[in-house]
């Protein structure tokens, strides 16, 4: 009995800092220390879309239209890969250490990559096969549609690229590390900002490409986080080691990422849905209307990276704890840091409810538009608290392999917004109606995600 009271604690102690803070720190501030630079690096990027659309800006209203064609497509990229299959693969690699199995973890790399490889091309045959198709199905047509071939042919050409980047940063993620992810993307993010302008808008003498040139600054600037990335998993300072010699392919592994990551692609795809349809339902009551919802909506868009910077931070800590048999503990740090992001987006949201000038007062000064983003932010903003909440359980559910509840409750949400949007579109009811729709819809997904890990349990 003696010589197994001592052996976890001895276990613990040879483990490094971080996994120990995990496994066995304050939970709160050790959640915060996991999430400051995820939150930062998440700025950056923002900040570099906010750029690159006053590059785009410059060239022309057709190609701000072809923009918001593309956006969707690239949104849906993005969160599949660093989001939903990111966090399979941070949550394989967590699990992994935490139950003491660091081969396993290094294996779990080459199958990580493996599944990047499948996946970017996958994307890219899609958009530069249909792409077309799909751009004339959202609305574009003569030189919008143009412009957004142009820049989708491009993007998704280096789609390999994008998931490269995004799968090894989260391989990174799941050691517990998230300094070098914000080194690698924040770089990248720079180096994607610089090329991006001086491609689009043809600065030190490079040829002015048009839209096309923030395609190129996204693709070497993945380029550039997938270098710096593989250059740290190769060093001894990793806490697992990029190896291609003596790696067999085994299902298992493949199986361990995709339990999590292949139904976590379900949950992005529902969001992109929801986007698109909510649009398509507001653009009914005119012109004036989707630009008032679109201003709104915006900041709602906003909390969904905020989130993620905790939630990247909630898979590892999560996974470690549930790898190492902890699932009690593992559920204490999803449930604290679901609190503290719906607190934050709670706060903006009721900040936004209240004062709806401060966000939308920024875009436009058409009192008609403004109008309508301000019901959005009264009826909708107050419900972020919500959003944020669920959104979080979502990502601490990766961790603990149990992420089909809160994936349903995604489905939840899509299902209210689609059934209460043809009910209110329909009655020709005010467009206040559909935005309290919203409302219900953020409300019923956190209910339902609380509820689902509520009632899982995290037993391995």
């Amino acid at each position: 009995m003696t010589d197994r009271a001592s052996a976890a604690p001895a276990a613990l102690k040879a483990k490094p800092g971080i996994e120990q803070a995990i496994l066995a720190g304050p939970i709160l501030p050790t959640i915060l220390r996991l999430a400051g630079p995820n939150v930062f690096t998440v700025a950056v990027q923002t900040a570099v879309a906010v750029v690159e659309t006053w590059y785009v800006g410059q060239t022309g209203i057709a190609s701000l239209a072809a923009l918001a064609l593309v956006f969707p497509m690239l949104m849906l990229m993005q969160t599949t890969s660093a989001g939903a299959m990111g966090g399979g693969v941070s949550s394989s690699i967590a699990r992994a250490l935490g139950s003491g199995d660091v081969p396993k973890a290094q294996a779990l790399i080459a199958h990580a990559g493996v599944i990047a490889l499948i996946a970017g091309a996958v994307f890219s045959l899609i958009f530069l096969l249909l792409g077309p198709s799909i751009y004339r199905l959202l609305g574009g047509e003569g030189e919008v549609l143009a412009r957004a071939l142009a820049y989708s042919n491009l993007l998704f050409a280096g789609a390999v690229l994008v998931w490269l980047q995004n799968t090894l940063v989260s391989v990174v993620r799941g050691s517990g590390n998230m300094g070098l992810p914000t080194v690698a993307l924040v770089g990248g993010a720079l180096v994607q900002m610089v090329v991006g302008g001086a491609l689009t808008l043809g600065w030190l003498g490079l040829p002015a490409l048009g839209i096309g040139g923030i395609g190129w600054g996204l693709v070497i600037g993945a380029a550039f986080g997938i270098a710096v990335t593989v250059i740290y998993l190769m060093s001894s300072r990793s806490r697992v080691r990029l190896r291609f010699a003596g790696i067999a392919l085994r299902w298992q592994h493949f199986r361990d990422i995709l339990s999590v990551g292949a139904i976590a692609c379900v949950s992005s795809l529902q969001t992109v849905l929801t986007v698109v349809i909510l649009s398509g339902f507001v653009a009914r009551y005119g012109t004036t209307a989707l630009a008032g919802y679109g201003i709104g909506t915006r900041l709602e868009f906003l909390q969904i990276p905020l989130v993620f910077g905790i939630g990247a931070a909630l898979v590892p800590a999560v996974g470690m704890n549930y790898g190492a048999g902890n699932g009690a503990r593992a559920k204490r740090v999803a449930w604290i840091g679901a609190l503290t992001a719906g607190a934050i987006t709670g706060t903006i949201g009721i900040v936004v409810a209240v004062a709806p000038f401060l966000w939308a007062g920024m875009f436009t000064g058409e009192p008609a538009v403004l109008e309508t983003a301000y019901d959005y932010l009264r009826i909708a903003g107050a419900c972020y608290g919500f959003f944020g909440l669920g959104l979080a359980l979502y990502f601490a559910s990766q961790g603990s392999r149990k992420v089909l509840g809160p994936v349903l409750a995604g489905t939840l949400r899509l299902v209210i917004v689609v059934v209460g949007g043809f009910i209110v579109a329909g009655s020709d009811l005010p467009v206040s109606w559909l935005f309290a729709i919203v409302g219900v819809a953020m409300l019923a997904y956190a209910a339902f995600a609380a509820a689902a890990v509520a009632i899982t349990k995290w037993t391995k």
